[in-house]
């Protein structure tokens, strides 16, 4: 991939990406408020609308490794301005949908723009700033965008879906893609890459879309057919891998130590907070007894400790540090303030119970999340930039997608079994919420094993021409990126 031109303005390169990242995640956090308004509305079953989400990560989780492999091909810009219309026209077919299958087929085109475009998101942030210390306070800013985003859409969703119907929700994208896309013309910067035929595998492309669609519904639907064929599907693209003249993933990426532990992280990190915010809306509504709005007021202390936190302490960490030592610590902040949430008591009172946990969890997630997209991204080679970006990303989804399953499963079970034993059903809820809670934070210490078994960077010898003959990166810059990661702890 070859950039022909650094942006005069990176940071309006940055914001816009940052925008785009925002719709995304706003749109998330507002739909978990809403739901309940659009079963009533539009006649969802108890089962159907979970669908709302689902149908959204289907679309989403399937379309991200080959969106990500075609920014290295056709170039990011144009892949991310593709995700950008596909996103905003469908948000106004979902805005405008009066029936539950419309609304779930909007849902799934809305997936398809998010992948194209998110897919490509860090891609371009790494090439934009290649400098580590730059590159670090960019992905801090794209993580304040995350957290601002969610605090946004909690908020927003409880007093849009009550002021004026849950529509607005969806139709609120349209104004801001519009906007963001004509930024997007005008700042990002063009790229050429190689083009399709470096890496035009059909046959692999359809293997791994329809086999990561079908594993996410496996997870989403709990469908053990489904989970099998996803398997077989996964097994048969490795192989069509090893035989394609160009294939779509070229394994010497997947056989990157660092970046499979760090994806592999990734899954038990979104899992986590996937899960836990699920989880958390509804213990607040269902034993805490808040409504729309006091549920979205009561978690933006969270979102708002973690954009100051990946804003201003994590760049500063990072650099000092390095990566690993700054995800484990982050890492293990975020355990500690899931088992204060499992502590909670039915009569739980939210200044002294439920705030201090969300506080402590913010703290974590807000120096975790820019690390362990550093250490994703830092084993990418310039030409697999967007193939790694979209891996990454398919790692977050697939861990949101199985923090939703496990967890609802796991307190729904609980909460079934101690009302069957005639606990009170208050505190059978609650029980089923804090079991899922310390599910939660077994997903956290799965992560801080894995991050603990990343082996530190170790460049390549300089052929002759000073490149690295794995990343073609310039042999000094592979070392400056090696003491980003780690600390200046390169062996």
């Amino acid at each position: 991939m070859v950039v022909s031109a650094y942006p005069r303005n990176r940071a309006a390169a940055l914001a816009v990406l940052c925008a785009m990242a925002l719709m995304i995640v706003l749109d998330s956090t507002i739909v978990a408020v809403a739901v309940p308004a659009i079963q009533t509305d539009l006649g969802f079953s108890a089962a159907g609308v979970a669908w709302v989400v689902n149908g959204y990560l289907v679309g989403f989780a399937g379309l991200l490794l080959l969106s990500g492999r075609l920014g290295d091909l056709i170039g990011a810009r144009a892949v991310f301005l593709t995700g950008l219309v596909v996103f905003t026209a469908a948000s106004l077919l979902c805005g405008l949908a009066g029936t539950a299958a419309l609304l779930v087929a909007g849902r799934f085109v809305q997936g398809v723009g998010g992948a194209l475009a998110s897919a490509v998101i860090f891609s371009l942030i790494v090439r934009l700033h290649p400098e580590p210390a730059a590159q670090a306070r960019a992905i801090g800013v794209y993580s304040f965008t995350q957290a601002g985003g969610a605090a946004v859409g909690f908020v927003a969703g409880g007093l849009l879906t009550e002021a004026a119907g849950w529509p607005w929700i969806f139709l609120v994208n349209v104004p801001i893609g519009a906007g963001v896309l004509i930024a997007a013309l005008r700042v990002l910067p063009h790229e050429a890459g190689p083009g399709l035929r470096a890496g035009t595998d059909v046959a692999g492309a359809a293997l791994i879309t329809v086999g990561l669609s079908a594993g996410v519904y496996a997870i989403v639907d709990g469908s053990v057919p489904y989970g099998a064929g996803a398997l077989l599907l996964v097994a048969a693209f490795l192989i069509r891998q090893r035989s394609a003249r160009h294939p779509l993933v070229p394994l010497r990426v997947l056989r990157g130590r660092r970046l499979l532990l760090a994806c592999a992280a990734l899954i038990l990190i979104f899992a986590t907070g996937m899960g836990f915010q699920f989880v958390n809306a509804l213990f607040l509504q269902r034993v805490l007894g808040l409504d729309a709005t006091g549920t979205g007021l009561a978690f933006l202390p969270t979102p708002v400790v973690i954009g100051l936190v990946s804003l201003v302490v994590a760049p500063r960490l990072t650099a000092r540090l390095g990566v690993k030592p700054v995800l484990l610590g982050g890492l293990a902040a975020l355990a500690a303030g899931l088992l204060l949430m499992a502590r909670m008591p039915v009569g739980a009172h939210y200044a002294t119970d439920v705030l201090p946990g969300l506080i402590i969890m913010g703290l974590g997630i807000g120096v975790v999340i820019p690390a362990i997209i550093m250490l994703a991204m830092s084993g990418a080679a310039p030409g697999d930039t967007g193939l790694v970006s979209g891996l990454a990303n398919t790692a977050q989804q697939a861990g949101a997608a199985l923090g939703l399953a496990v967890l609802a499963v796991v307190a729904a079970r609980v909460t079934g079994t101690h009302a069957t034993d005639g606990v009170a059903p208050v505190e059978a809820l609650r029980d089923g919420y804090a079991r899922a809670y310390l599910t939660a934070a077994g997903f956290v210490l799965g992560a801080i094993v894995l991050t603990a078994l990343v082996p530190a960077a170790s460049p390549a010898p300089a052929t002759e021409d000073g490149l690295d003959p794995v990343a073609g990166l310039p042999a000094d810059d592979e070392r400056v990126l090696c003491s980003a990661v780690d600390g200046g702890r390169c062996s």
